[in-house]
């Protein structure tokens, strides 16, 4: 049985994926900065008698990534979820809320990703999959730091595919549309038709839309594919 590790599953994204990837069969890591929201992970996982774990991590803090990868041991399939996304103009935002924004998506990527290269090169598997955003591919107003450190993460997954694949891992990108969370239901009427107008689907994801996409990478039916992003956007960004 395959162990996944996915950062960021309090809520939205992250929860619906980690038990996605349960439901599949993975042994999962459900893990979160504070883990007062996993009860209810861990319950959910209970009911359906799937193997999820919740584990306390924080991409930021490179001992507790230390600490939890030791805990975890090999991890097959990493998931790179956890992220900020603040909204501002360029000017509003001093260097150190960018220093912020990219310890955490970034950075706290790449602590993840060194942590788990070790074991995946040893054991010549492993899937790595980062959860980006379509914003970093098309950009938005009042989002650059945010675009910028998603693009980054799709650029990151290209070379490191390139670097790692002879070692039999695999390097992909998941790149959300916007997706119906808690931020979008906020939105007035108004700023949902104008936002709904530029998806050809008329809707917005689920974060279930998303869970699928990364279960498929994490799946053999996914083993030739490498360096590539999926958007699930339902048709707002067409490349």
């Amino acid at each position: 049985m395959l162990t996944a590790l996915i950062t960021g599953t309090s809520t939205g994204i992250g929860r619906a994926t980690a038990l996605e990837l349960a439901r599949s069969g993975l042994t999962v890591w459900a893990s979160m900065r504070d883990t007062s929201m996993g009860a209810s992970l861990e319950s959910v996982a209970s009911s359906e008698n799937l193997d999820l774990r919740v584990l306390q991590l924080d991409v930021e803090d490179d001992d507790s990534v230390n600490t939890a990868f030791e805990k975890v041991g090999d991890v097959d399939v990493l998931i790179n979820n956890a992220g900020l996304s603040p909204i501002g103009s360029v000017e509003e935002f001093q260097l150190d809320a960018w220093k912020q924004l990219f310890e955490t998506n970034v950075f706290g990527l790449i602590r993840c990703t060194q942590a788990a290269l070790p074991t995946m090169r040893d054991n010549g598997f492993g899937h790595i999959i980062n959860i980006s955003s379509v914003i970093g591919s098309m950009g938005n107003a009042g989002q650059a730091n945010y675009s910028a450190a998603k693009a980054g993460m799709m650029g990151f997954a290209r070379s490191l595919a390139r670097e790692v694949g002879s070692r039999g891992i695999t390097v992909n990108v998941v790149a959300p549309g916007f997706i119906d969370t808690d931020m979008t239901r906020s939105l007035s009427d108004d700023q949902r038709e104008v936002l709904l107008n530029d998806i050809p689907l008329k809707r917005l994801g689920q974060a279930e839309d998303i869970a699928e996409a990364v279960c498929f990478l994490a799946s053999d039916a996914a083993s030739y594919i490498t360096g590539q992003t999926i958007h699930v956007n339902g048709g707002m960004l067409v490349t």
